[in-house]
Parts: C-alpha cells; sequence; structure tokens
C-alpha cells in the first residue's frame, strides 16, 4: 500500500469538510482503530498504576518501584530499534490482533497464578516487549484506513489519546478502580480491555506490506533486524558527535533529560513519599500526580497564548528555577503544612486553613511544578527542533530522543535503593538541589547564538503537548515507530 490512501480510494482531492476528525471517525474501519487504541493506551496506563501500586504494598521498597518501571522503560529503548524490520514483513492486522490478546492473556496469567514479584517483573517485560511491534503496526495501520489529506485529522486524533490517555488512566481510572475492585480486580479489567481492542482490530483489513510475502521470511528478517541495529549503533554514533560539537543542543538535550527523569523518579518514589511524608495509603500517591499532570496542560496553555512574549532561555531559566523551588518545597511539605497552620490558628483566620492543610500544600505545590515542567521541556524541544539541520534532523532527533529515554533510566535506577537508605523526602531535596544548582548554572550560561534569525527567537505558534508529555511518559504507553535512514514516505504519518 503507497501513496497513503486505503485501497480502492478514489484519486480526487477530498473537499476540506471531508478531511476533518469528526469525518474521519465516520468511517467503521478507522473508529475501530483508534477504539482499539482508546482501550490499549487507557489500559495500559491503569496497569502501570496498579503494578506501581502493588509492587509498593508487597515490598514497601522504592528499589522495587524503580525496577517495575525499568521492566516498562528498557525493551521500548532496546528493541524499537528492530521492531519495524518485522512488522514490515507481517500483515499488519495480524500483529495488531496477536499482541493484543498476548498482553491480555499475560495479565490474565499474573492474576490467576498469584504472581511473586520476579515473574510480575518477568511478565511485564514480555508485555512491553510485544508493545514495541503493536506500536508500529498501529501507525502503519492509519494511511491504509485513510485518505492522504485525512492523515493530519487522523494522526492529531491519535495524538490526543495517547496525550489524554496517561491522564485518564493512570491518575483517575487507575486509583478509581484500585479502590473499587483492588489491583487484582484492575488487572483483570486492562486485560479485558485489550481483549476488547484485538476484536475491535479483527474488523480491519488485512494489510500485508505490497511486494512482500504474507508470512515472515525469517532468514531475510533476521538480516534485515541486524542492519537495523547496526544502523541504530551508527546513527547514536552520529548523534553522539552532533551534541559534542554543538553546545546548544548539550545544553537542550540536558535539560529534557532532567525533566524526563524527575518525572519517572517521583512515579517511583511516589507511593512511599505518600505513605511516610503524607500519612497516606500507598495508592493514594495521585494526590500528588493528577495535580503534576493538571500543571503540565496549564503551563502548555500558557506557552501557546504568552510564550512568544519571552525569550525562549529565560523561560527555560525561570521553569528549572521554578521546578527545582517546588521540589524542595515538597519535600518539606509537612512541617511546612504545620507552621502554617500553627499561624493560622494564632491569628485566627479560619477561612485559610483548607489552604495550609497538608493536602492543599501539595496539591498546590504539584500544581506549580507542572506548570515549571512545560516552561523547561517546552522551550528545550522546540531549541532542538530549530537548531538541528533539516537534512540529518529526523534522524538525529530520533538518536537524541532514545538518549533522552536513556538519560531517565539512571535517577530511576539511582532514587529508589538511595530513598531506601536515606529516606524519601531526603532524595527529593537532593533533586531539588540538582535542578536549582542547574537553573542557576543557565542563568550564567553563555548560550551560543541561535542558529535562526533573532526574530524567530521566542516560541511562535502553538505547541503539541504530546512531544512534552512522551518524552517522559512515552515509553509507559505505545513507543513511537522507529527512525528510519531511508527518506519517509509522503503519505506516512511521522
Amino acid at each position: 500500500m503507497t501513496g497513503g490512501a486505503p485501497a480502492g480510494a478514489a484519486t480526487e482531492p477530498l473537499p476540506g469538510e471531508a478531511q476533518s476528525v469528526g469525518q474521519v471517525l465516520r468511517d467503521r474501519r478507522f473508529l475501530s482503530l483508534w477504539l482499539a487504541q482508546v482501550a490499549s493506551q487507557v489500559g495500559g496506563n491503569m496497569v502501570l498504576y496498579g503494578l506501581t501500586v502493588l509492587v509498593a504494598l508487597r515490598t514497601s521498597s522504592a528499589s522495587a518501584v524503580s525496577l517495575l518501571l525499568l521492566t516498562f522503560l528498557v525493551p521500548a529503548v532496546v528493541f524499537s530499534a528492530i521492531a519495524g524490520v518485522f512488522v514490515d514483513r507481517l500483515d499488519r492486522r495480524l500483529i495488531l490482533i496477536v499482541a493484543n490478546l498476548l498482553r491480555g492473556l499475560i495479565f490474565v496469567a499474573m492474576v490467576v497464578l498469584d504472581a511473586n514479584l520476579v515473574l510480575i517483573y518477568l511478565l511485564n517485560i514480555a508485555v512491553s516487549t510485544i508493545t514495541t511491534l503493536f506500536a508500529p503496526a498501529e501507525a502503519s495501520m492509519i494511511p491504509v484506513l485513510v485518505r492522504r489529506e485525512q492523515l493530519l485529522a487522523a494522526n492529531g486524533l491519535f495524538t490526543f489519546t495517547l496525550q489524554g490517555s496517561f491522564a485518564l488512566g493512570f491518575a483517575l481510572l487507575g486509583p478509581f478502580v484500585v479502590i473499587l475492585a483492588d489491583v487484582n480486580g484492575l488487572i483483570v479489567l486492562v486485560a479485558a480491555c485489550y481483549f476488547v481492542a484485538a476484536a475491535l482490530c479483527a474488523t480491519l483489513p488485512a494489510s500485508a506490506p505490497a511486494g512482500r510475502p504474507g508470512s515472515l521470511a525469517s532468514g531475510r528478517a533476521l538480516g534485515e533486524a541486524e542492519a537495523a541495529l547496526a544502523g541504530t549503533v551508527r546513527q547514536l554514533a552520529e548523534g553522539l558527535r552532533y551534541i559534542r560539537d554543538h553546545r546548544g543542543i548539550f545544553w537542550s538535550l540536558s535539560y529534557l533529560a532532567i525533566t524526563a527523569s524527575l518525572v519517572g523518579v517521583l512515579g517511583a518514589l511516589g507511593p512511599k513519599y505518600a505513605q511516610q511524608s503524607l500519612g497516606l495509603k500507598p495508592q493514594d500517591f495521585f494526590i500528588v500526580v493528577l495535580p503534576l499532570g493538571g500543571g503540565l496542560v496549564l503551563g502548555i496553555l500558557l506557552l501557546n497564548a504568552y510564550g512568544r512574549l519571552a525569550p525562549r532561555r529565560r523561560l527555560i531559566e525561570g521553569g528549572l528555577l521554578v521546578l527545582g523551588i517546588a521540589l524542595g518545597l515538597l519535600s518539606v511539605a509537612a512541617p511546612l503544612s504545620s507552621f502554617l497552620r500553627s499561624r493560622v490558628d494564632t491569628n485566627g483566620a479560619v477561612a485559610l486553613e483548607p489552604f495550609v492543610s497538608l493536602l492543599g500544600i501539595i496539591v498546590a505545590i504539584a500544581l506549580t511544578a507542572g506548570v515549571a515542567y512545560a516552561f523547561v521541556a517546552v522551550p528545550a524541544q522546540t531549541q532542538l527542533q530549530e537548531e538541528l539541520p533539516e537534512d540529518v534532523r529526523g534522524r538525529v532527533f530520533g538518536v537524541l530522543n532514545m538518549l533522552v529515554s536513556v538519560a531517565s533510566f539512571v535517577p530511576i535506577i539511582i532514587a529508589g535503593p538511595l530513598a531506601d537508605t536515606i529516606g524519601t523526602t531526603q532524595v527529593i531535596f537532593l533533586m531539588a538541589a540538582l535542578v536549582v544548582a542547574t537553573g542557576v548554572r543557565a542563568v550564567f550560561l553563555r548560550w551560543p547564538a541561535p542558529a535562526t534569525p533573532p526574530g524567530e527567537t521566542r516560541l511562535a505558534g502553538p505547541i503539541d503537548p504530546l512531544t512534552v508529555s512522551a518524552m517522559a511518559l512515552g515509553p509507559v504507553g505505545d513507543p513511537p515507530a522507529p527512525q528510519s535512514d531511508a527518506p519517509a514516505d509522503a503519505g506516512s504519518p511521522r
């Protein structure tokens, strides 16, 4: 299938009104694919929350939660480079069906076998590995189902779903289902989501790559996989050389890595922080996550409206400093709340009590941290997009994204054991100090002159929230299709 149009579709251009999201959703086949994405993405984020709670309850160890998060992240980085090779050799519809069925069966087995910690990790690695095949197959099906003129609307809808599924699955439905049906009930529900997604994918048309056999030629496929892996290593070396030679790229990448790793660290420490510092149950750490996500969305909206009025580097500097201060306040939220409540009681200001309660302070700090996160990640992302030359932008940017993901592993690996040794709030405070120090360095750092004209150095135009959240959260859901040295087909989504 070429050209981005479904088989048998007319070649006449579509009118503008036929290119809207509403019109795209009227196609039952595309609707089935999108609903399958909703079920799998929301289910995947729900189970991330559920397994985090399960591991925290069984071990009371931040190290164990860190290891769980790594079982989500590592397969996406290790196997994404070669997953596209196998997707190109098989019927994509078959991949979508089998991947969803296998993921559902694995979660059923997790409950039936009453899996211990090691088995949970192994089964989760299997799920994450299967997901690396599912994601490029899903992306490759979009141009099969819609016309070329409808790709923008179709990909926009999938982007919005990827963005919203984390908030819906991890911060809302996950905690709600755990409260009503405990963690095992949530895992069974997620398995059902994957089975529903498999049934929806079964209604899609077959999509074997044009000019290739529908079955896997194992020898040739393995050869292509080796070539893909070698190409990835080559591109990684190219990306590292480019980063070394361009300080602006290095610092933008560093800021993205810091913000991405902070989200992972907070996810690893969240259950223990809720239990030790807030006096809540481990499953209640969504109290921090939900306002953090809300702050991220608010920050993106503020940047869309007013970001062009401020120099990009000032946004990054201010965001780093505010983010560090917010994390520092988060580490002392309990004593800060006690102090403020005593002052309120002394002065008789009863109306202020809700705002100085521990819960109120946590929500305010997390909301502020989310806004500051957006003010760092969005301008840094824009800096990378503008400074990378067009002829290498796709390949190098793909490598940079992988480097950010890899860079986020290290803090997650360190944070858990360190929190078990010296305490959760102490680790959060150390993180805060590191971020503030980075912000101070950014203030006094002389950046190289931007590659774009002076009038273009501010944020211009609306910002896509996917890039910001996927940088830190993308591995949780379906990872992006792997990059390739070959030019992208004009009809394929990117």
